[in-house]
């Protein structure tokens, strides 16, 4: 069975990577003795089948992030409540979100040289499109971390989208959904951060 139902289900890759590219934090889960660990990491997105990824050496979890173990990762795109005040027919309170669940393996990447050309990459990648900053090979910093953390690839060979984004709405419903969802991101942000900043 196909849940959510078959409108809420995004099936075209190329949505689901512009996603991973602008919510590029990422929940990546193991199982190991039948029970989840579970950490938060961006991954930054390699030839369109493998993410590339940085782990601490001290996570718990790291030591999962090698020998073709199993991993689920799911990135988080823009979400919110759905008041029906906004449709001008009947509707019933709703939420809307965009979610990317992706399954793959594992490898783990040894070497440091590798280790320290991807945390510049990635860092050019997350500092665009102003580029600021940029980590340089000299960085000694960044040298000194190198020992204490883990590069990994993970190699997709499941992709599953749920964009739940009024798909079962007219037209001009969907549009007012979508501006509702784009005003309540923005306000509830910057409610949330003036409260636990």
């Amino acid at each position: 069975m196909s849940y959510p139902p078959v409108h809420d289900q995004e099936y075209d890759k190329n949505r689901m990577i512009e996603i991973i590219k602008a919510y590029p934090l990422a929940t990546i889960i193991s199982i190991e003795n039948k029970e989840p660990l579970i950490t938060h990491l961006p991954l930054i997105l390699k030839n369109n089948n493998t993410l590339i990824g940085h782990i601490d050496g001290a996570n718990p979890q790291a030591y999962l992030m090698k020998d073709n173990h199993p991993i689920t990762v799911i990135f988080s795109g823009p979400q919110s409540y759905i008041s029906p005040s906004i449709f001008k027919t009947s509707q019933l309170p709703t939420w809307n979100f965009v979610k990317v669940h992706l399954k793959g393996t594992v490898k783990a990447i040894s070497d440091n040289v590798a280790l320290k050309n991807s945390l510049i990459t990635m860092t050019t990648i997350l500092e665009a499109p102003e580029h600021k900053y940029a980590l340089t090979p000299e960085n000694n910093q960044m040298n000194a971390a190198l020992n204490y953390i883990n590069m990994f690839e993970i190699t997709i060979n499941n992709w599953e989208g749920k964009f739940k984004l009024s798909q079962d709405k007219n037209d001009e419903e969907r549009e007012l959904a979508k501006q509702a969802l784009m005003n309540a991101d923005n306000k509830n942000l910057k409610y949330l951060l003036e409260k636990i900043y």
